[in-house]
């Protein structure tokens, strides 16, 4: 018994660590409208994790594409969700909603 309450506080202890390190992440917002981006550039740092949440205020559904960062997230209209990008090397990473195809932008890490 007391072997499974210390398992179960190291479970506990790793999943609110794992928590906290996921809030403490620099965060990004980005809108999406039906086809228009805000911000369509986001600078970032480089060589760290980052989160962007994303909004679609439009009323259609988007998704967040990006084939250089291997990432995509569709949102159903008014909803909200993000990505968790890993650290990058400086230099510009394209996105897109690739149900508006010409709602293009760029990710910069500085």
């Amino acid at each position: 018994m007391k072997l499974k309450i210390q398992l179960a506080a190291l479970a506990m202890s790793v999943f609110v660590s794992g928590t906290a390190l996921a809030v403490d992440l620099p965060t990004f917002k980005l809108e999406m409208n039906d086809g228009k981006l805000n911000p369509a550039r986001i600078e970032v740092p480089a060589g760290q994790r980052i989160k962007i949440e994303v909004h679609n205020v439009g009323k259609g559904a988007a998704e967040f594409e990006s084939v250089q960062l291997r990432k995509e997230k569709v949102l159903a209209p008014g909803a909200d969700s993000f990505v968790v990008i890993a650290p990058l090397d400086p230099g510009e990473y394209k996105f897109f909603d690739d149900f508006h195809q010409s709602a293009q932008g760029v990710i910069v890490a500085k």
